[in-house]
């Protein structure tokens, strides 16, 4: 007997779900969007077998509830249930970077047939929306589950197991745990990469020509600043108390280093920023998490016509797949550098040795 699934919201996260569940033969997918264009082009790609523009209607015909949305409106949902006549039991969950609201209105459910497991796949894309999604979003990346006082173990067994085909590694955590560690390796980086752009944008005022300058390291950095911002304000304001904290102890870590500079403390700067680097070279190597991470490479290239396009060419022969290339570097006469980004560390490393063996000088990023 087939299990029944609706996925709510089919932007990059419920989409890229939505793939994988849907190639599950015990599994059938109604799918929720408020853009019908998004649900029609679903159905033709045979993501979801079935559209459904009544939240109320489908939830009934549902084993499984997944609300890919926005955490405001997930909770809003989760309040919808409470009033909807089930004639079975339903297990609901939700894609949110943020727990504590999500968590605090699930446990408040009193009917009997709703059971609440949390969920966040710690994986993303610096694209929005149904066109980004894609069935390999969750390889290797942490799935967190976060259970409400309503749910048993065997109901996030039964998430793993839907989720089987995502290839996500899964943890469980408490509400507490999963919003302090993702406050501190996701949405306080994020703030901060905002507030360096809107600092470089005040500089600009000054000097004009900064914007040409802003490449390289500086767009390393910020690039998590362009993603989705009504996303993320949502997040934050979610988030917000750990945040504040956050906030207060980054000020304070800023005032250290200004007095160090001050000071001209110059040994205590220097220790400082080889423990910092102690920290972050010991980090796991090339995990998936919540910034998305990428395998590159550093091809040095000449300045003649033609050099890009035959780097691209032997990887290409080879079928190896790029995800993004930039140029670092590259001035009239003289060598330039290219970054190569892959999605998987074997494409990193074969692509190193094939290039190589071409006779090109080639590091590879740890």
């Amino acid at each position: 007997m087939k299990e029944t699934v609706l996925i709510v919201g089919l932007g990059l996260i419920g989409g890229s779900l939505a793939m994988n569940v849907s190639e599950k033969e015990d599994v059938f997918v109604i799918g929720m969007d408020k853009d019908e264009e998004t649900m029609n082009m679903a159905l033709k790609q045979g993501v979801i077998h079935q559209a459904s523009k009544s939240f109320s209607k489908a939830v009934k015909e549902a084993d499984i509830l997944i609300l890919a949305t926005p955490i405001s409106i997930t909770i809003e949902f989760l309040n919808q249930l409470e009033d909807v006549d089930l004639s079975k039991p339903l297990l609901v969950t939700d894609v949110s970077s943020v727990k504590n609201k999500v968590l605090e209105a699930a446990n408040k459910l009193t009917h009997p047939r709703l059971s609440f497991v949390g969920g966040h796949p710690m994986a993303g894309s610096h694209k929005q929306g149904y066109t980004a999604a894609k069935p390999h979003l969750f390889e290797n990346a942490i799935y967190v589950l976060t259970p409400s006082i309503h749910a048993t173990e065997a109901e996030a067994e039964r998430l793993k197991q839907l989720f089987s085909k995502t290839g996500a590694r899964f943890l469980t955590f408490t509400t507490s745990e999963h919003d302090e560690m993702t406050a501190v390796i996701s949405h306080f980086p994020h703030l901060i990469a905002s507030s360096l752009v809107h600092q470089a944008r005040e500089w600009q005022k000054t000097h004009p020509y900064i914007e040409h300058l802003a490449a390289g390291g500086f767009k390393d950095i910020t690039r998590i600043a362009s993603s989705n911002p009504k996303l993320w304000q949502d997040i934050f304001f979610q988030n917000r108390t750990l945040l504040i904290s956050m906030l207060d102890d980054w000020i304070d870590e800023m005032q250290t280093v200004r007095n160090f500079l001050q000071e001209q403390e110059s040994e205590q700067t220097y220790q400082y920023l080889v423990e910092a680097k102690q920290y972050r070279d010991g980090l796991p190597v090339r995990e998936k998490g919540a910034i998305p991470s990428f395998y590159d490479i550093y091809v040095d290239i000449h300045d003649q016509p033609g050099a890009i396009h035959d780097v691209i060419g032997l990887l290409a022969d080879e079928n190896i797949s790029i995800k993004n290339i930039q140029i670092l570097e590259i001035r009239e006469g003289i060598t330039g550098v290219l970054r190569i980004s892959f999605a998987t560390s074997e494409d990193q490393v074969g692509s190193k040795k094939l290039l190589e063996k071409h006779q090109y000088e080639v590091m590879l990023q740890q």
